[in-house]
């Protein structure tokens, strides 16, 4: 079935206005950083609240700390996720350009480094401060998928990010002469999967509502490193399984390789963000089950 469904009429940035001859601007992108990090706040203070949710000794924090615990994850997303797509995605243009890995006005993030970042940071956070670094793992993860879905959404309004080419009923037919470069396919009629819509619902809503009701139904909050592990286990797979239909990353694309895969063998492959999911499910995998038989 051909699709039909052309790309909304919708701006990237929710308003502008101009001060001193400069041109400054509030972007869809930003305002879900800014949202997700205070819903992401509030579920934090909800759950420090709530004593009967955690383990003998109760909360692993005080509510007061949050700030400063708010403060060290953006740094962790920032620098980890910077870092990450230099070294997971263009290592060898960065090295030849040193300078432009400052640059991260102009683009350029990776999911993966920013995990990897706050984990960093959560960590440290925890040492400092002499807090339970599983319990505060579980904290943080169960305040992420919000987050996740604002991101994705604004993925969408952005037109970025989007999925490979398909003629299913849904498929959306993005603005701009990349999301038309599509082989085969008449200029301007190019279709594809809403591929941020499908991340938005798998790594946002379904695994968000999955650890609520673990966290609230099930008491997982006494089970240290448990909500951390499904987190981890939960969003490499959604991402995962969405590679199949995200368009891969351009640099690894090639007349030899349209697919995109980073590693192939035979007609079988792995896109970067299938290999760098994989050992998320493994590690996150180890911490659930870790967590289950320790209770």
């Amino acid at each position: 079935m051909q699709a039909v469904l052309n790309f909304p009429d919708l701006s990237p940035e929710l308003f502008s206005i101009s001060l001193f001859g400069m041109e400054f601007a509030l972007r869809w992108y930003a305002l879900a950083y800014i949202a997700g990090i205070l819903i992401a706040w509030r579920l934090a203070v909800v759950a420090l609240r709530r004593p009967v949710l955690w383990p003998t000794g109760g909360p692993p924090m005080k509510p007061e700390q949050l700030e400063d615990l708010v403060t060290w994850i953006i740094l962790g997303v920032i620098l980890g996720g910077r870092l990450g797509f230099v070294l997971f995605y263009q290592p060898a243009y960065y090295l030849s350009h040193p300078l432009e890995i400052l640059k991260v006005w102009q683009g350029g993030m990776a999911f993966h480094g920013g995990l990897l970042g706050v984990i960093l940071a959560s960590y440290l956070f925890a040492r400092r401060h002499k807090i339970p670094a599983l319990s505060l793992g579980d904290l943080v993860a169960y305040t992420v998928p919000p987050g996740l879905l604002l991101g994705r959404l604004a993925n969408f309004v952005n037109a970025e990010l989007w999925g490979r080419p398909s003629e299913l009923p849904w498929a959306v037919i993005f603005p701009g002469f990349a999301a038309q470069d599509c082989p085969g396919v008449v200029a301007g009629m190019c279709a594809r999967h809403p591929s941020q819509l499908y991340e938005a619902a798998l790594e946002g809503v379904l695994l968000g509502v999955l650890l609520l009701w673990l966290v609230y139904r099930r008491g997982a909050f006494q089970k240290p490193g448990l909500i951390m592990g499904l987190f981890l286990a939960g969003y490499g797979a959604s991402r995962f399984i969405v590679e199949f239909f995200r368009q891969p990353d351009a640099q690894f694309v090639s007349p030899g390789n349209p697919l995109g895969l980073a590693w192939h063998l035979g007609g079988y492959g792995l896109t970067m963000g299938q290999i760098l999911s994989l050992p998320m499910i493994a590690i996150g995998l180890w911490f659930a089950l870790r967590a289950r038989r320790a209770a």
